[in-house]
């Protein structure tokens, strides 16, 4: 006998079942039939929900993006911890590298996902950018920065540190390491922040 759910309790279980398999078995190894069989469902219910796996697929890096977009702001929202201390966990909250997340990575750099990691890439862009905003603000007003233009530097170090340490850009070790002196050097000179002064934080974000 079949137990009937509430629609959103059921969709949140066939991403919870189909994000576990995936990470096991690997996207293009794990079908829908295996998500059925792990939950006890009929493929009817399924495709009530989703009409494919890449349907599926879709709705857990939303799921996920929109976590870790949470997670940030909460993060952020803690004014009694350190201006620092904030930005480095926020930005450290965004990294999805992690269990079924690695493989959800794996699968939105493929050549025929373009169109979901664009998606993904505006979302990131559109809501995190004004929240990291909030911080150069604060650090404007405790002289920590002195950006003028405090969105448009966040946009700026979001998206190109996005493009620059792609998860599965090919990079030897001494041009990985130029890389992340050059941008220290330079998210400094855009926040108008002392030189080093963000050293500290930004290698805690790159050695995750």
């Amino acid at each position: 006998m079949r137990i009937v759910k509430p629609a959103d309790e059921r969709k949140e279980e066939i991403l919870d079942v189909a994000e576990q398999l995936f990470a096991e078995k690997g996207f293009d190894n794990a079908s829908t039939n295996d998500i059925i069989k792990k939950i006890g469902i009929a493929r009817g219910t399924l495709y009530h929900h989703f009409t494919s796996k890449e349907e599926i697929l879709d709705a857990i890096v939303e799921r996920m993006i929109n976590r870790s977009i949470a997670r940030a702001r909460a993060i952020i929202r803690q004014t009694d911890v350190p201006l620092l201390d904030r930005l480095t966990g926020a930005l450290l909250s965004l990294n999805i590298n992690t269990g079924a997340g690695t493989e959800v990575l794996e699968q939105i750099h493929k050549p025929q996902n373009a169109l979901l990691h664009q998606k993904m890439q505006e979302k990131l862009i559109g809501e995190v950018v004004p929240l990291i905003s909030e911080l150069i603000e604060e650090g404007n007003k405790n002289k920590m920065f002195h950006s003028r233009y405090p969105l448009e530097a966040a946009e700026m170090i979001i998206v190109y540190s996005n493009t620059a340490f792609d998860e599965l850009a090919e990079h030897d070790p001494e041009q990985m390491q130029k890389k992340i002196m050059a941008f220290i050097y330079h998210t400094e000179k855009i926040l108008g922040a002392k030189e080093r002064s963000l050293e500290g934080a930004i290698m805690k974000i790159m050695a995750k």
